[in-house]
């Protein structure tokens, strides 16, 4: 069997030169809110070295992804209700350029596409890995009754997942299906999304002496609540903003096929996750001719409270059965981001997003881009 199970502290330095330069971002976005909370954001200590996990490694990589990708397509999906233009949108749909009596289109639409690249580091005896995702998203949405919204959105991605220092690699296909809601009050929205999701992995693991496969399913479930205060002043706007998310992700047990030297059986992986996100939106529309041009950016001091990971059984013949944990993120971390919104007209829309995830041993990247329109 040939696998590696290199120092548990590479990379730690230059992760924490990362990490503090994204909370610093975060915290000029977030305003005096987040200040308070910089002295908290410590590196978490990595976690004690496993027996048995390096030839599992791609296998762990897959639930964190899961649990990840749900985060990402929640936090997005949320966005569509709660980001600066689509607030401006439905109180006043000329962004400025109408009276607040105009009426707001009761139904939207959108498609967007998305690319994803993110590593994890070395932690004890997990070998590290680096991901990316291409995904794409379609939703509806309908202004059910004045300051009331709801939505219901699909996202269809597929990941490949590299563990290259324990050679392994792994693909994951995985559907979401999500509803969400907001609810306008004055200044005040409360909106939520809710998903489920589902996928196939496909898993390779060089044994040495061949290749040792496995196939196996993934499952999520996740919700998160956020209520935001819109402050604006002409065309600038401050948005504070408060969430609580939950996720909680599985795959299946497997057994490897392959032939038959060191094949692995292990039992089935869950893990959950409850997280608090604190930050702001700032942002500043300009019109110009007839078009609208809406600029933002925003930070998010991000609180991962609990994380809990099921024990995973690994079986090899002639060994005995190994107990291992999965692999979680830093306690406390920094999202920060920005977007680009053209409004062409009352119904049609482009934009673009960034989205950075910043902890101790994990770093991720978004790019999106998109077109909406409304009726």
């Amino acid at each position: 069997m040939r696998c590696a199970s290199p120092p548990s502290l590479v990379g730690q330095t230059g992760a924490g030169r990362r990490v503090a330069r994204a909370i610093a971002i975060a915290f000029a976005l977030a305003i005096g809110a987040m200040s308070s909370a910089k002295a908290q954001l410590l590196p978490a200590p990595a976690p004690t070295p496993t027996p048995g996990v390096t030839i599992i490694s791609s296998d762990i990589s897959v639930n964190q992804a899961v649990g990840n990708l749900g985060s990402n397509f929640l936090e997005r999906f949320t966005n569509q209700a709660t980001n600066g233009v689509n607030r401006i949108g439905r109180s006043n749909p000329g962004g400025g350029g109408a009276s607040e009596a105009a009426e707001a289109p009761k139904f939207r639409a959108w498609v967007e596409g998305y690319g994803i690249s993110s590593k994890t580091d070395v932690q004890g005896d997990f070998a590290g890995d680096r991901r990316t995702t291409y995904g794409g998203v379609a939703g509806i949405g309908a202004t059910v009754s004045p300051g009331i919204n709801i939505g219901l959105s699909v996202d269809q991605s597929h990941s490949k997942i590299d563990v290259p220092l324990a050679f392994q690699w792994a693909t994951l296909d995985l559907t979401q299906v999500g509803a969400n809601f907001s609810i306008d009050k004055g200044p005040w929205t409360l909106a939520g999304a809710f998903v489920h999701g589902f996928g196939k992995v496909n898993s390779n693991r060089d044994t040495g002496v061949g290749f040792a496969v496995a196939n196996y399913n993934a499952t999520l479930d996740g919700g998160i609540i956020e209520l935001d205060y819109y402050w604006m002043k002409d065309e600038f706007r401050i948005v504070p903003k408060a969430a609580l998310e939950y996720v909680r992700s599985g795959t299946d047990g497997f057994t490897e096929q392959g032939k038959n030297f060191f094949l692995v059986t292990a039992s089935n992986a869950t893990a959950e996750r409850a997280r608090a996100l604190i930050g702001a939106e700032v942002g500043r529309y300009f019109i110009l001719d007839r078009t609208i041009l809406d600029l933002s950016a925003y930070g998010k001091f991000v609180d991962n409270f609990h994380q809990s990971f099921s024990p995973v059984t690994v079986s090899i013949p002639g060994f005995q059965p190994v107990t291992v944990q999965g692999i979680g993120e830093s306690r406390y971390g920094a999202d920060a981001g920005a977007a680009a919104s053209l409004s062409l007209s009352n119904s049609f829309r482009l934009y673009a997003r960034y989205d950075g995830r910043f902890r101790e041993h994990f770093e991720s990247h978004q790019g999106t881009a998109g077109v909406e329109v409304r009726w």
